[in-house]
C-alpha cells in the first residue's frame, strides 16, 4: 500500500510493485502535471486528461523507438549471416 497526494488529493494505491516504484511513477505523474500547470491550466480534471495524454505519447514513442531498434537490429544480423555464408559457407556435415 502507498499513499500519496496529487491535486490536493490522498490516494492509497494497492499493488504487488515495490513501493519505491509505485512513488517513482507518482513522482513522474507529478512532474508532468507541475509541467502542465506552467502552462496555465489549474482545473485538477484537465491536468489528470492532459497528463494521461502526455504520459501516453511518452509510452507510445518509447515503444515505436524499441520497435524500430529492433527491426534495425534484425536487418544487422541478417546481413551478418549473410556475409558469413560467403567467407565461411556451411559444410556440407552440418547440412
Amino acid at each position: 500500500r502507498v499513499e500519496f497526494e496529487l491535486l490536493g488529493r490522498r490516494f492509497t494505491v494497492k499493488s504487488e510493485a515495490p513501493p519505491e516504484y509505485v512513488r517513482e511513477m507518482v513522482a513522474h505523474v507529478e512532474r508532468t502535471l507541475k509541467g502542465l500547470k506552467g502552462e496555465g491550466s489549474h482545473d485538477p480534471v484537465k491536468l489528470a486528461v492532459l497528463a494521461a495524454l502526455y504520459i501516453t505519447d511518452e509510452l507510445h514513442r518509447a515503444r515505436e523507438a524499441r520497435s524500430q531498434e529492433a527491426g534495425e537490429a534484425a536487418k544487422r544480423v541478417g546481413a551478418l549471416v549473410e556475409l558469413l555464408d560467403k567467407v565461411a559457407p556451411p559444410s556440407p556435415l552440418s547440412a
